[in-house]
């Protein structure tokens, strides 16, 4: 994390994250470096449907027609939690972490991280594997690198 915030600071950019299964692992992560606070400005967590929609501002038809877990999901998580936290850089993720899914969801492992960087927005589908824990903790690093990726 600290190439992450060296690079974000050589930039002047902010960042903010909009986390569903990750529950807040990157905002975690990225407040436990000395310096984060300048260009780290706060984290959404959006861990049920109702919270991405009524907070963040998902469309409820985006969601029906793609399900919670996929990409444009995710673009749209990152793409509004940019707007509302008011940042250069926006990171998202919604996926399933396990140990189960029902019927019809994505398979565990599935994961999709949404960026937002200036007016452009891309999404990555991760298929991991291992127990919830692992799964969690592997979506954090993809995310640190898929940021680092696109800077």
């Amino acid at each position: 994390m600290k190439e992450l915030i060296k690079k974000l600071s050589e930039k002047n950019l902010t960042i903010g994250s909009v986390e569903s299964m990750t529950g807040g692992i990157f905002a975690s992560n990225i407040t436990d470096v000395s310096g984060a606070s300048k260009v780290f400005k706060g984290s959404i967590v959006t861990y049920s449907n109702e919270v991405k929609q009524n907070v963040v501002g998902v469309d409820k038809e985006t969601i029906r027609r793609h399900s919670v877990v996929s990409a444009p999901v995710a673009e749209e998580m990152a793409k509004k939690g940019q707007k509302l936290l008011n940042v250069d850089i926006c990171i998202s993720v919604t996926g399933n972490a396990g140990p189960t899914c029902e019927p019809g969801e994505e398979k565990v492992g599935s994961v999709y991280i949404g960026l937002a960087i200036g007016d452009k927005y891309f999404a990555k589908h991760l298929n991991l594997s291992g127990n919830r824990s692992m799964i969690r903790l592997n979506t954090f690093f993809a995310m640190r690198d898929f940021i680092l990726e696109n800077l």
